[in-house]
């Protein structure tokens, strides 16, 4: 059995008596925001591990609470749940700090699979325990799960934090997307590789690495991507 809080915003009535009954079939306790008031209301609350949010809610859109909720530096992880799965909002989603997206409808199993996931990688540090890594003006703080930019703390999501422990816990070495995946989301998607993008995009703009000229987080064409400290 599984144990974590998970905040579903939802609107839809069906949906979220299915959801709440097969997470709490898996140990977890749901609580539920039906509309985007409730909703900011409750990801201010923090009372959850994980939040499981659909875009298309009364009273505006999930990406406004997906965008507030990140500028105010929570970085608890959301799945977005949402029948808009053209690969332009997908994009969006993941920029605005999204750390997974799954298209209505959804396997049930699959769901569980990225729940586990998220909160699994949440939990602890991809880099594992261990001394300060430091490039440039970046400090990378497995102890404190925090990167520091000339002492100050980036508001990275859960999975930028992952990518990039990842990435520095193997210096010089070449990583293909799906390597990076597999290792850092923890799960396979065929359509999945465009997320490993999105978030080393992300990265660089927080960590002010010129996408032009990298300097830590360098392309690899047609394979991955390797760090350079």
């Amino acid at each position: 059995m599984s144990e974590g809080r998970i905040l579903l915003v939802e609107d839809e009535p069906g949906l979220v008596l299915t959801l709440t009954d097969l997470l709490a079939a898996e140990g977890y306790a749901v609580r539920h925001a039906g509309d985007v008031p409730s909703g900011a209301a409750a990801i201010a609350a923090g009372d959850y591990d994980l939040v499981l949010l659909d875009l298309m809610l009364p009273g505006g859109s999930g990406m406004d609470l997906l965008r507030d909720m990140r500028a105010a530096g929570n970085d608890r992880p959301v799945l977005v749940l949402t029948a808009r799965a053209s690969v332009p909002e997908r994009v969006v989603g993941l920029k605005l700090g999204a750390d997974d997206y799954l298209p209505k409808p959804f396997d049930s199993m699959e769901l569980l699979a990225r729940i586990e996931a998220l909160l699994r990688r949440a939990a602890g540090s991809v880099a594992g325990a261990g001394g300060i890594t430091r490039f440039g003006d970046i400090e990378l703080d497995p102890d404190r799960s925090e990167v520091r930019r000339s002492g100050r703390a980036l508001p990275l999501t859960v999975q930028e934090y992952r990518l990039l422990a990842f990435l520095a816990a193997h210096p010089g070495k070449t990583l293909s997307r799906e390597r990076l995946l597999e290792e850092v989301w923890g799960y396979d998607a065929d359509v999945a590789s465009r997320t490993v993008d999105v978030h080393v995009s992300s990265l660089r703009q927080k960590l002010g690495d010129d996408p032009n000229r990298p300097r830590w987080i360098v392309t690899v064409r047609g394979f991955g991507y390797r760090f350079e400290s």
